[in-house]
């Protein structure tokens, strides 16, 4: 599957009432092709109802709506760019830009795509499509870190303006949803009368400033 139809697949998915079987046959495609291994996070039984608890009130946030409408803002911001003026740019580099334009153009499909898959399986929790236990498992955890969270930017001035604010906004989006990942699904001891409201300030506190960037 080309960039932009995987791109194309993410606006439909995530459309209300898109249903969880699409976003099911996303996850499926971005795990496969991603090509990153996560680290498996261990999980303790005594923090199972805290995680669960954590993982729906923050489905059910301001906070990740706004982070869900950014990444699939940015997923169709992308996907136009690249399908046009972008290829236009591309035809018009010189061998080594254009070379590094075409690694960089799937460091930033890569981000998005596991970005977007990762919000999508929150939705589904969010909608009751999804059982919160089913979401925490590895199979649905954030991949590709190694290649996201990549590159040393070299030579990224030689790139089309364009590409370098995309490459900019992806991986200050990755991040955020990785911190946010981490802070879900930590694996330290549940902190004594940690209910909804102090998980979810927790969350607001590790990333959403970060949202402002």
């Amino acid at each position: 599957m080309p960039p932009r139809a995987w791109f194309m697949c993410v606006l439909r998915v995530s459309r209300p009432n898109a249903g969880l079987h699409g976003a099911h046959s996303l996850l499926a495609f971005g795990h496969e092709k991603g090509g990153g291994q996560v680290a498996t996070l261990q999980q303790d039984a005594d923090d199972e109802t805290l995680r669960d608890l954590s993982l729906q009130s923050f489905t059910g946030s301001a906070l990740f709506e706004r982070t869900f409408t950014e990444g699939m803002s940015l997923v169709e911001e992308t996907a136009r760019y690249l399908d046009g003026p972008g290829r236009d740019e591309s035809r018009e580099l010189p061998r080594k830009a254009a070379l590094l334009y075409a690694g960089e153009s799937m460091r930033v499909t890569t981000r998005l795509m596991q970005a977007a898959s990762w919000l999508l399986v929150q939705r589904a929790v969010h909608e009751g499509d999804m059982e919160p236990q089913d979401a925490s498992s590895e199979r649905y955890r954030l991949g590709s870190r190694e290649i996201c969270l990549g590159g040393d930017g070299a030579g990224v001035d030689l790139l089309p303006e364009t590409l370098r604010d995309l490459l900019t906004r992806s991986a200050n989006l990755y991040r955020r949803i990785a911190r946010l990942e981490d802070v879900l699904f930590r694996t330290g001891p549940a902190e004594p009368n940690a209910g909804a409201r102090a998980q979810l300030a927790r969350l607001t506190q590790a990333f959403g400033d970060e949202s402002q960037n």
